[in-house]
């Protein structure tokens, strides 16, 4: 008979510091999970906890100085494009029309909150959007859900906490943020910088008429919508003069030249002048249904740099006709060149090489 040993059972000894550690790893991650919730929340669903005292009638001050005794108020940001200021400019002034556009949401009420996008959700109370919801705020009334895209995009300046990322709201920040998105060639699949510039206002509005419904192409019409190609004219003489003051006081002693783009040049004049040695500021068209044919110059400007800019637009193929000194002095005229169109000498013979080159002096008569 056999005799049984008895088998030993094994017990874990217990290993308190291991238990210890894994209950710690756990609250941290708990810990985490509950922070970066939080988070989410405050960033993107910030608008839930507006408070009453955060949604005010327009009466609020106004701790920025838009309007500066203008109609149609300046941008936060400084520099940039003065074409796409203006624009950005009209588009504000028929979807927020406001004293304080920057902070204004849907309904004409006020945010004071900027730190982030309100995304403050209003029943929209006419029109065909009639029922529904929207997040719109700010002075381009911009979705929450499009202001998260376009920052992420040209944002500047952008806050991060672990997986999110949340964009302040501030005025500069939704003037940068709409610049940089009008200025993407890539993203409209047209050039609206260079449009405007040749301008072409109109099919600009129409571009962006699925954006902002209000520009008179979409479909929400408002009262300003008629009148926004006359409030573009206003904004962009603004711009133009705010850029060329800061240009002038940086160049006093730098020879400036200005051309008027239109289609009939068939951009030949604007090669030919991207070519010299000169600074080239581009203006609005006046006369856009005549081909470029005079250059004018101010009392500053010596012959030799005349007669540069007048041959390299003759040998370009322009059909220069005029060449005279400023009637009288304009603002910024005396170390001024100007090429454009005077229906006055629309039909004298067009200047040779060689008439150029022979000239000691140009008059008013010539």
């Amino acid at each position: 008979m056999y005799r049984v040993k008895p088998q030993m059972i094994r017990t874990k000894k217990s290993r308190p510091f291991h238990a210890r550690f894994m209950l710690f790893k756990r609250l941290i991650f708990i810990f985490i999970v509950i922070i970066s919730f939080v988070s989410f929340f405050r960033t993107f669903k910030g608008g839930l906890n507006i408070t009453k005292q955060e949604i005010t009638k327009l009466i609020s001050p106004n701790k920025y100085n838009y309007n500066n005794g203008k109609k149609w108020p300046q941008l936060a940001m400084k520099g940039g494009d003065p074409y796409i200021r203006a624009l950005m400019r009209t588009i504000s002034a028929s979807e927020s029309n406001y004293p304080r556009p920057y902070h204004v949401v849907y309904t004409g009420k006020n945010v004071s909150n900027l730190s982030k996008h309100p995304d403050w959700c209003i029943t929209i109370v006419s029109g065909p959007n009639k029922g529904n919801c929207t997040t719109a705020a700010g002075r381009y009334q911009m979705l929450t859900n499009t202001w998260h895209l376009m920052a992420k995009r040209y944002h500047p300046q952008r806050g991060r906490f672990m997986f999110w990322e949340s964009y302040s709201f501030e005025p500069k920040y939704q003037d940068a943020v709409v610049h940089g998105w009008l200025s993407d060639r890539k993203y409209w699949k047209a050039d609206i910088p260079g449009l405007l510039r040749r301008g072409k206002l109109d099919r600009v509005l129409r571009l962006l008429s699925g954006t902002w419904t209000s520009l008179g192409y979409g479909i929400e019409t408002n009262s300003m919508s008629k009148n926004l190609p006359r409030v573009y004219r206003e904004v962009l003489e603004n711009e133009l003069s705010l850029s060329r003051d800061n240009f002038y006081q940086k160049n006093e002693q730098s020879l400036i030249v200005e051309y008027f783009p239109k289609d009939v040049d068939n951009g030949v004049v604007e090669k030919a002048l991207r070519t010299l040695d000169y600074q080239l500021i581009l203006q609005p068209t006046v006369v856009a249904d005549m081909p470029s044919n005079s250059i004018w110059f101010g009392s500053a400007v010596s012959i030799k740099e005349v007669k540069l800019v007048a041959e390299k637009l003759i040998s370009s193929g322009v059909n220069i006709k005029a060449i005279r000194p400023f009637n009288k002095k304009v603002e910024f005229s005396d170390l001024l060149i100007r090429v454009g169109a005077d229906p006055e000498v629309k039909n004298r013979p067009s200047l040779t090489l060689e008439d150029v080159r022979e000239k000691y002096s140009f008059t008013r008569d010539y």
